[in-house]
């Protein structure tokens, strides 16, 4: 494979964003089960993602769509009169999540034989925020905001190549997501699954595979992609 860069999905393959979550919840609104409030939260994040998608709501960025599904959780959850100071912190929430013990040394290592950048979701501001909170050496931050098109549109992967200036493949997307990788691979990026079994807590209601068959490379760390591509 000649691969240049290396572009990576963030909320769940960098980032432990469940725990990151619930600990804001539980430190701003204690009475609910933190736990379950973001993985509810977090549940209203593809339906979100579709409506924009679909046309049923203009480009909209990730923090508004999180205060959208937030208010109506808080609702759910039996707190509706939860200030909106409370409500505006709680969506920065997303902002400072912790990388995997892992994330940094991989992507310090990954960096020095390849061009490493986000391909997330997430916008530029909250991209931005969090490699400041977490470390996350990125030579660029690269966003769904830049194309109005999110992840799973073949805009954003394409974009992503071409604003690094590189054909699709010399570009590798790392996920831990198989639905993210392969519609990497329908655009004509390669591909690398990263097995995160503790992306939604130690007894996840549908574990994650322990490999993709369809990826170049399936790894459980990014340590061990810096390996196999010997960085």
């Amino acid at each position: 494979m000649d691969i240049r860069a290396l572009v990576f999905d963030v909320f769940g393959t960098v980032v432990d964003w469940r725990s990151g979550v619930a600990r804001d919840i539980r430190r701003l609104v204690p009475d609910v089960d933190a736990e379950a409030f973001a993985d509810a939260w977090r549940s209203q994040y593809l339906p979100s993602l579709d409506q924009v998608r679909r046309g049923e709501l203009p480009w909209t960025n990730l923090d508004e769509l999180h205060r959208a599904s937030l208010d109506e959780l808080l609702a759910e959850y039996g707190v509706p009169n939860t200030p909106e100071s409370v409500r505006a912190e709680l969506v920065l929430a997303w902002h400072r999540l912790d990388p995997w013990p892992d994330s940094v040394p991989g992507l310090e290592r990954l960096k020095k034989r390849f061009v490493i950048a986000s391909l997330s979701n997430g916008h530029v501001a909250l991209l931005v925020n969090m490699a400041k909170h977490g470390g996350l050496p990125w030579d660029t931050v690269l966003s769904a905001e830049l194309f109005e098109h999110y992840k799973g549109d073949p805009e954003a992967y394409l974009g992503a190549a071409r604003l690094l200036g590189l054909p699709p493949e010399q570009v590798m997307m790392v996920a831990a997501h198989i639905d993210d990788l392969a519609a990497a691979r329908a655009c004509g990026l390669r591909t690398a699954y990263v097995h995160r079994p503790q992306e939604y807590g130690s007894q996840p209601a549908v574990p994650p595979p322990s490999s993709d068959p369809e990826a170049d490379v399936s790894v459980a760390s990014l340590t061990e992609l810096a390996e196999h591509l010997n960085a």
